[in-house]
């Protein structure tokens, strides 16, 4: 376990990461290339997106999850819709699934809704299948953070996300990523996403509470640590 006095290593921060390729016309070569990347710097995870599910056999090294989106980026999606393309993306290999929550019912602080449909994702991936939920914080603001954590832990989830990075409200912040890491009290992982570009910026993340990283920039991340 790393603290003040233990800074991450370089492989340390790697394990952290997902490796993000979200580009909606990202092919399946870029795909491909993201996997080689993923497997060079030692990342935790690749996310991408469903439709470019399956991976090529062989295409990532062992050991590294894949984490597919739902419901991206608008959450605006039914709730069946959302279950059914996380069953989808599962069957085509995906162990991890980030998933979009109901920014509207969100923006309503209607929670009830947010954990139902979060709730309903989670039953048809079964407890081994890890869930990341995303807020997109920067979009919801500072006061509703830490009901739509409760809402979300609820609902079953595994980890809150701050953003897609898509939305022009902006992406993680330290501010965010604290008040997520404070209202899940560590029953749940933290991931900081969006704008997420510098050594900096991830160190400055893991330092608010983050234990995922969600970059595309993860070469020039890790560039910056010996």
């Amino acid at each position: 376990m790393t603290n003040a006095t233990a800074p991450l290593t370089k492989a340390e921060l790697a394990r952290m990461i997902d490796h993000t390729l979200l580009k909606p016309e990202a092919t399946d070569d870029d795909v491909t290339r993201l996997c080689q990347e993923a497997s060079l710097l030692g990342v935790g995870a690749v996310c991408i997106s469903p439709s470019r599910l399956p991976l090529t056999p062989g295409a990532l090294r062992p050991g590294i999850a894949v984490a597919a989106v739902v419901g991206f980026p608008s959450g605006a999606h039914p709730t069946a819709v959302k279950v059914v393309e996380a069953a989808i993306a599962v069957a085509a290999g995906a162990n991890e699934i980030d998933m979009v929550i109901d920014l509207g019912a969100a923006c309503a602080s209607q929670w009830d809704v947010v954990t139902a449909e979060v709730a309903a994702v989670r039953a048809v991936l079964g407890p081994a299948i890890v869930l990341k939920v995303i807020l997109e914080t920067a979009l919801i603001g500072p006061d509703r953070i830490a009901a739509a954590c409760k809402a979300v832990e609820s609902g079953g989830a595994d980890f809150v996300k701050t953003s897609t990075g898509f939305h022009p409200a902006g992406g993680a912040t330290v501010e965010a990523v604290a008040a997520m890491a404070a209202a899940v009290g560590g029953r749940l992982g933290v991931k900081a996403a969006g704008g997420v570009r510098t050594t900096e910026d991830a160190l400055a993340m893991v330092a608010a509470g983050a234990t995922r990283i969600g970059a595309s920039a993860t070469a020039a991340i890790l560039a910056g640590l010996p």
